[in-house]
Order: structure tokens, then C-alpha cells, then sequence
């Protein structure tokens, strides 16, 4: 009996004991639908065995939505929690581990797995290639972090879920303070998860370097393709930093090493400086792919060339190199003396320049421009000036002494959150509905689409605007109730009912997907958009081959300049491809992962040992497997190239 209890929840309540309920009937729903379907073949031949760059990416997609209304779930839950003063719909325990959970599930689950999501699909078309360079471990990568999230995901469930905040500060995070085992499941989950990440920004890298179109050169890359370049720079550099960061953690609940302790030895600020230099370069990898995304729809929506492309270039590659260098920003209230505090708050500030010349750019490019205000172009405009004000809140965050007025209140939550929301979540909805058509084959609807932009945009300018004056009255974050005295029951109301305003907005997303599979035209053409880069020169649905003719690139949009200038984009032949093969290693190798993490968790060391060596035997196996993929042959292309214009 004494082994079953580690596995309880050390504060339950009627909350998590009904999402137990509602676990246990979805996953009874899921293999009943998929055996009465007869679906377990096509699921394994078709998805979990893929290497295919496009699945991929959608399958990263529908993780991130799912992890999107997981972590939305818990922000609505804050925000009835704090609505009126003195509430009891939550425990501090239980508020505790939502906002925890609501932190990582949006940064590392939610919003890193959608600008992968647009990566993995969008990057190989746009610079011509057939799959990225290392299908195998893109496809590894995918479980990894699936594994991850599900791991983390089951915390609340088994065990207990962290409660030590999303940056899991210590000693708060130690054994003495947090004694179940939810940080733990942090350590694990995002160790897990990480690698998938680390193997995907050297994949990216690679194949963006090496695999390019002939005659793309780098300065004729499309943006989005150099914002992923630079970002996935940044995830090489940034993520190993966390992913030692988390080992010494581990070690220190599990095998009491002391290197974060505040007694024998340990330094508390030193897991501080670590998680730091990581999370704020992390907050570029999330923001600079969402640059990518604005500087394609907003040309294709203007009507007119991107301004300024060698400063948007050199812009985004400043930000990658500054990202590095302001970590301490978030210790200036921590005692470390006004010299470094001077320089990191100039650091700071010299960051958003480079941003605005961005922004400028993007307003130059819309200059006399021929605008649509299609349901992408309106998440591009919303996201300029709700982001400038999230931005400049930022520069005064930056301000060392005026920070001990700002930190640690709501101001600063108001300032995140209308920073990441505009520049990663109006960037996945933007990007998801431009880029839907060459996924899927049809159009989201846009009139659903534009009254969901309008309950997004503005339930997040309701939600966090009021977060400013409360901030300013001395509310501070992670409170999980106040007094009635205090005057921030109208901020908070207001607040929860932006949040609300949100939710539909998602709902809106969710009800459009559903409709448009139902009723919308699968005679859209290739390019539905009128668009400016590589991936419109292909079919909607692409096929499996990407490109039945290698692609000869002239110019920064190729596509558009073939459309209207008489470019030539495919001058050859047809000829045989080569493709790689499906493989199931990389998703039992996850699963193995998964038992290792959920093993490491409980202190399980003959399952460790035994998932380990399953693990390693996966690594053996791939070492010696003989697989040289198989070819398309020229004969079978041109057949499928003629079926295909023939259903156009």
C-alpha cells in the first residue's frame, strides 16, 4: 500500500477528481472510436510512423490547440478565482499549481509547438526541398515533445502537479518546500521535451543551409524562413543552458547534490541566472518566427513588396544577439548594485530598436498598399499596436529603478502577456488560417474567422489593460485572493470578463475548423491568397514530394515574380525523387522516454534502468539498419502531377 500512495494527490478536490473522470472517458472514447472504425492500421502507417515533414507539422498543430485550451482552461480558472474579492472557488494550493501549470503549458507546450508546427510545414516548401534534412529525427523530435507534454500533462492527475511557479525559483522549488513530487514532473517533462527542441533547431538549421532551391541564395530567402533560421541559432544556444539547468535540479530533489540549496554550499540565484539565460533568449524564439509570419501576409495582403528587407534581416539577426545579454533585467530588485543594473537596463532598452524598425517596416510596407482586410491581415494589424504597448511597457520594466515600483505585480503580468499574446497567439492564428488552404486543401471560413479575431482582440486588450492600474495600486502577481479593501475587485472583474471575451474567441477558432471541414470549397486553386513565396508554387493539399520539379529561385518571392514578371521557376524535367521511409522507431523511443521521465519521477530505478537500455537498444538498432528509402520515378510523377492540375 505504501508504494500506491506516492502516486496520490497530495490536495485533491472536486476539480481534479472530475478531470479524472473526464481522462479516463476520452481515452475509453478514443479506442473504442478508433477499433469500431477500424482506424489502428491507418493510424500507425499514416501518423505515428511518419517522416513526413507536413504531417509533422500538423500534428505538432493539433498539440498545440489541444495545449491551448488545456492551459486556457487554467487561466480561466484564475480569473473567476480572482474576479471578486475574498474568493473560495480555489485553495491556495490549488491556485498555486494551476498558474504554475498554466505558465509552462502555454510557453513550452503550447506556444513553442505552433511556431514549430508553421516551421516544419512551411520552411522545406518555402526554399524548395523535398523533406527536411533529417526526417528521422524531425519525426523524433515531434514524440519527444509529445511525450513530454503528456508527462507534465498527467501530473495533476498522479502525483500532484508543480506549484512553484513556471520559472520554478528555488529553494521554493526544493524538497524542503515542495515535497510531492510536481516539480519532479516540471525537471522531467521539460527535459524530455527540450531534447525534441534541441534536435529540431540543428534539423533546421541544416536544412536551411543546406538544402535551399537553386539560386536561393540567403538574401533571397522568403522572411519567414529567416526568421526560423535565426530562431532555431537561437534554440542551439539557449536550450542546452536549460536543459543542465534542469539536470542539476533533478539531482538536487533526487540525490540531494545541493547545487541550488541556500545551506551546504548551494547558491539559490545561480538556478535564477540559469533559468533566465535561457527563458529570455526563449522569449524571442517564441516572438521572431511570429515576425516571419506578419512579414508574409502583410506584403500579400498590401499588395506590395516587403519594405526594407536587408533592415528586417539584420534587424531580426540584432534581437537574436541582444536576447542573450539582458537576462538580469529580472533581478534588479535583487540586490546586485545600480553598475550591473545600469548596464542590463541599457541592454534592455537598446533591444527594442531593433523591434521598431521592424514595426516601421511593416507600416512603410503598408504605405499606399492596396490592403485586404482578410481574417490573417486583421491578426497582423491588431498585433502592431497592442504589441507596441506591451513593447513600451517593457521599456519601462527596463528602467532599474522604476522597477521596484513594477516588479512583481499585476503590471508585469499585463505587460507579458500583451507582448506573447499579440506576437505569438495572433501570430498562430494568422499563420494557421493563411497557411490552412496548402495543409488541408480548402479555406477557413472568414466570416467566422473575423468575429473570432474581434472577441480575441478584444477580450486580450479587456483582460490585461486593467492589469496596468492594478499593478500600479500594488496588486501583486500569483495572489490567490484579496481583501475587498484593497479596490481591485473592478480591475479583476473586468479582467475575468476579457478572459471570458478570449475563450469565445478560441471557441470561434475551434467551431470555424469544424465548419469549414464540413461546407467549404475544395475548388480554391494553388494559390487562393494571390500569395509571394515558394510553397504557393505547389498544390493544395501538397503532395507528398513537395515539388515535382526542383524550383530555380530568382528573387526574396520567387512565386511572385514567376506570376508577374514571366520568371521561370521550373525549368526542368521530370525525374525520379528519392523519399525516405516510414519509421516507428522515433515514437517508441518516445514512449520509452515517457517511462523513463515517469519512472525518474517516482524514483523507480529498475524501470529507469530497464526503459534506459530500452532506449539505447532503439539507438543500436537505427545504427545498424540498413534503409535507403525509395524513389518516385519520373514515369509515376508525371502521372500524379497530371491526376492532380486534372482535379484543380
Amino acid at each position: 500500500m505504501e508504494f500506491f500512495e506516492r502516486f496520490a494527490i497530495p490536495h485533491p478536490s472536486p476539480a481534479i477528481y472530475a478531470s479524472m473522470v473526464a481522462i479516463a472517458l476520452t481515452t475509453i472514447a478514443v479506442v473504442v472510436g478508433l477499433t469500431y472504425f477500424k482506424k489502428w492500421g491507418y493510424l500507425w502507417r499514416e501518423w505515428l510512423t511518419t517522416v513526413d515533414h507536413k504531417k509533422i507539422g500538423i500534428m505538432y498543430m493539433i498539440s498545440a490547440l489541444l495545449m491551448l485550451f488545456r492551459g486556457g482552461a487554467d487561466a480561466l480558472m484564475m480569473r473567476a478565482q480572482t474576479a471578486v474579492p475574498e474568493n473560495t472557488l480555489l485553495d491556495a494550493q490549488h491556485y498555486n499549481e494551476i498558474f504554475t501549470t498554466h505558465g509552462v503549458v502555454m510557453i513550452i507546450f503550447m506556444a513553442m509547438a505552433f511556431i514549430i508546427a508553421l516551421m516544419n510545414f512551411v520552411i522545406p516548401l518555402q526554399i524548395g526541398a523535398r523533406d527536411v534534412a533529417f526526417p528521422r529525427l524531425n519525426a523524433l523530435s515531434f514524440w519527444l515533445y509529445f511525450m513530454g507534454a503528456m508527462l507534465l500533462n498527467i501530473s495533476f492527475v498522479i502525483g500532484g502537479s508543480p506549484s512553484s511557479g513556471w520559472t520554478s525559483y528555488f529553494p521554493l522549488a526544493g524538497n524542503e518546500l515542495s515535497p510531492s513530487v510536481g516539480t519532479n514532473y516540471y525537471m522531467l517533462a521539460l527535459q524530455i521535451s527540450g531534447l525534441g527542441t534541441l534536435i529540431t533547431g540543428i534539423n533546421f538549421i541544416v536544412t536551411i543551409l543546406k538544402m535551399r532551391a537553386p539560386g536561393m541564395t540567403l538574401m533571397k530567402m522568403p522572411m519567414f524562413t529567416w526568421a526560423g533560421l535565426i530562431t532555431n541559432v537561437i534554440i542551439v544556444f539557449a536550450f542546452p543552458v536549460l536543459t543542465v539547468a534542469l539536470a542539476m535540479g533533478t539531482m538536487d530533489r533526487l540525490f540531494a547534490t545541493n547545487f541550488f540549496t541556500t545551506t551546504d554550499g548551494g547558491m539559490d540565484m545561480l538556478w535564477a541566472n540559469l533559468f533566465w539565460v535561457w527563458g529570455h533568449p526563449e522569449v524571442y524564439i517564441l516572438i521572431l518566427p511570429a515576425f516571419g509570419i506578419y512579414s508574409e501576409i502583410i506584403p500579400t495582403f498590401a499588395r506590395r513588396n516587403l519594405y526594407g528587407y536587408t533592415t528586417m534581416v539584420v534587424s531580426m539577426v540584432v534581437i537574436s544577439l541582444l536576447s542573450f545579454v539582458v537576462w538580469v533585467h529580472h533581478f534588479f530588485t535583487m540586490g546586485q548594485g545600480a553598475l550591473v543594473n545600469s548596464i542590463f537596463s541599457i541592454t534592455t532598452m537598446a533591444i527594442a530598436v531593433p523591434t521598431g524598425i521592424k514595426i516601421f517596416n511593416w507600416l512603410f510596407t503598408m504605405w499606399k498598399g492596396k490592403i485586404q482586410f482578410t481574417v490573417p491581415m486583421l491578426y497582423s494589424l491588431g498585433f502592431i499596436p497592442i504589441f507596441t504597448i506591451g513593447g513600451v511597457t517593457g521599456v519601462m520594466l527596463g528602467m532599474a529603478s522604476a522597477d521596484y515600483q513594477y516588479h512583481n505585480t499585476m503590471f508585469l503580468v499585463a505587460h507579458f502577456h500583451l507582448v506573447i499574446i499579440p506576437g505569438v497567439v495572433f501570430a498562430m492564428i494568422a499563420g494557421l488560417t493563411y497557411w490552412w488552404p496548402k495543409m488541408f486543401g480548402f479555406m477557413l471560413n472568414e466570416r467566422i474567422g473575423k468575429w473570432g479575431f474581434w472577441f480575441v482582440a478584444g477580450g486580450t486588450v479587456l483582460a490585461f489593460f486593467p492589469m496596468f492600474i492594478s499593478g500600479l495600486d500594488g496588486q501583486a502577481r500569483r495572489m490567490y485572493t484579496y481583501s475587498e479593501g484593497t479596490g481591485f475587485g473592478i480591475w479583476n472583474m473586468l479582467s475575468f470578463v476579457g478572459a471570458i471575451g478570449l475563450a469565445i474567441g478560441f471557441a470561434l477558432l475551434v467551431y470555424n475548423i469544424y465548419y469549414s471541414t464540413r461546407y467549404a470549397s475544395r475548388d480554391i486553386g494553388d494559390d487562393p491568397w494571390n500569395a509571394r513565396s515558394l510553397e504557393w508554387a505547389t498544390h493544395n493539399p501538397v503532395p507528398e514530394y513537395n515539388f515535382a520539379i526542383t524550383p530555380q529561385v530568382n528573387s526574396s518571392e520567387a512565386f511572385w515574380d514567376a506570376k508577374k514578371r514571366g520568371h521561370k521557376l521550373f525549368k526542368a524535367g521530370y525525374k525520379d525523387i528519392h523519399m525516405p521511409n516510414n519509421s516507428g522507431i522515433p515514437f517508441i523511443m518516445s514512449v520509452f522516454f515517457f517511462i523513463f521521465g515517469f519512472a525518474f519521477i517516482f524514483s523507480m530505478w529498475i524501470t529507469v534502468i530497464v526503459s534506459l537500455i530500452a532506449i539505447l537498444a532503439c539507438m543500436t538498432y537505427r545504427s545498424f539498419e540498413k534503409d535507403d528509402g525509395y524513389h518516385i520515378t519520373a514515369e509515376e510523377l508525371k502521372k500524379a502531377e497530371s491526376e492532380l492540375r486534372g482535379a484543380k
